[in-house]
């Protein structure tokens, strides 16, 4: 499966361009991955719309996130009925308690950087 079949959510979209939500937003567009960016604040990254939370969404397939343990606990139902193939936890959003119910419902966890999986080629 290539990148291109694999439609993300990048949830704690930033249309600031210095943080790396926005930064993923640019480099999943120069992937051709499709993608839906959902952040506290409405808007648009290079052509892709930021929505605010909760948008109602199907087939995504990677959901990658850019929110703080502190702060995903609001988000825990909207990613469980989601039901993604994998949640990936970039640097400083591992949550281990959440890990352990994505993994009890079938979803797989991958702490990683979606930027560095980009460059080479393991998205």
């Amino acid at each position: 499966m290539n990148a291109s079949d694999k439609p993300t959510l990048v949830l704690g979209a930033s249309l600031n361009p210095n943080r790396f939500s926005h930064k993923a937003v640019l480099k999943l567009n120069a992937h051709h991955v499709p993608l839906v960016a959902v952040g506290s604040v409405e808007g648009e990254i290079d052509g892709t719309k930021v929505f605010r939370p909760f948008p109602n969404l199907e087939g995504i397939h990677t959901v990658t996130l850019y929110i703080s343990p502190a702060n995903l606990s609001t988000f825990f139902d909207y990613i469980l009925r989601l039901n993604p193939k994998r949640v990936i936890f970039n640097p400083g959003t591992e949550n281990p308690a959440f890990a352990k119910i994505l993994t009890g419902s079938g979803i797989e966890v991958v702490y990683g950087c979606t930027l560095v999986m980009l460059s080479m080629g393991r998205y």
